[in-house]
């Protein structure tokens, strides 16, 4: 009896693993293919819920059934006007044929390489056949700027128009490669450019045209000032210049009625009593002549000491 109920316990539990192992549950984000010994059997597999399989022989692989992203690295490419640029792009995608996918590339990682491949390669084919001006601008709309740049960088330049655009050099590479890729059962949804760089020996002469048009920006304005500055100052002395002048034709002026008034007074004094006035003016001599630091000889028969004679006797 206790053989027989460890034979049926047996039994049980390897019938649980064959349930077990021929059901499996598919995700709403998936889709899957069942392969037989390696080889598809029926096709994809896109409903979700419960599913059965034939046990152990037969293998589920499952598929995103989401949107994926691709995003390549940067590569080094040449424009037909030979500006070698750092191009970066990225795009979307997503298995809409598992079965074909299966068979071409097995899962995403070589997905991922055969899309570096494909997209890469025609960016490259792309990218080499327009002009930089192409990838850099979008549309031909009339480009603004400030009035010092105008003066100092854009004289004599004339604005290139464009043909494409940088938008419609993407579709072209997405619409190139969609066909491509479509072979893998991949649908690829866009391509898009995400940064456009010179590389490094061109940028270098990028920045040193733009400090050169930014020093020409400055040196304008330090012209422009020390110009008005000048102004300024000429103005000013001018303007002091005539006020000295005026202040001085008006000091002159105020001098010469005083001194005409003090010679009036002088010769009224004068003509009043001259002896007076003749001693007055010999007094202030003595005051200006004579002092301790100063010795003067003279004849005392000079007119000088005339009056000191007087007080004498």
């Amino acid at each position: 009896m206790k053989k027989k109920n460890r034979s049926t316990l047996i039994f049980a539990v390897i019938a649980l693993i064959i349930i077990v192992n021929a059901l499996y549950i598919l995700d709403e984000r998936q889709q899957a293919i069942i392969t037989q010994f390696g080889d598809p059997v029926g096709g994809a597999i896109t409903n979700a819920g419960l599913h059965i399989k034939i046990p152990i022989i037969q293998k589920v692989h499952y598929f995103e059934k989401r949107i994926l992203e691709w995003d390549g690295d940067p590569k080094q490419i040449p424009t037909s006007d030979k500006r070698y640029i750092w191009l970066d792009t990225f795009s979307r995608w997503q298995v809409v044929d598992p079965l074909k996918f299966y068979q071409t590339v097995r899962n995403e990682t070589f997905a991922h390489g055969r899309l570096d491949d494909i997209i890469s390669g025609t960016t490259r084919d792309v990218i080499s056949s327009n002009s930089l001006i192409e990838l850099v601008r979008n549309t031909n709309r009339e480009l603004i700027f400030t009035q010092e740049y105008e003066t100092s960088s854009l004289e004599g330049v004339q604005e290139e128009p464009i043909d494409f655009g940088r938008n419609n050099i993407a579709n072209k590479i997405f619409e190139s490669s969609k066909s491509l890729v479509a072979e893998y059962g991949i649908k690829l949804i866009d391509v898009n450019i995400k940064r456009i760089n010179y590389v490094e020996e061109v940028r270098m002469k990028v920045y040193e045209r733009m400090i050169s048009e930014r020093n020409k920006i400055a040196a304008k304005y330090r012209s422009e000032g020390q110009g008005s500055s000048a102004e300024i100052l000429g103005k000013m002395q001018r303007e002091l210049d005539q006020i000295q002048s005026e202040a001085y034709k008006e000091a002159q002026e105020i001098i010469g009625k005083s001194d005409a008034k003090a010679i009036k007074i002088y010769a009224n004094a004068y003509n009043r009593d001259p002896e007076f006035y003749q001693f007055l003016k010999t007094l202030e001599t003595y005051e200006k002549t004579i002092d301790e630091k100063n010795t003067l000889i003279m004849s005392t028969d000079s007119d000088y000491y005339k009056y000191l004679k007087k007080a004498g006797n």
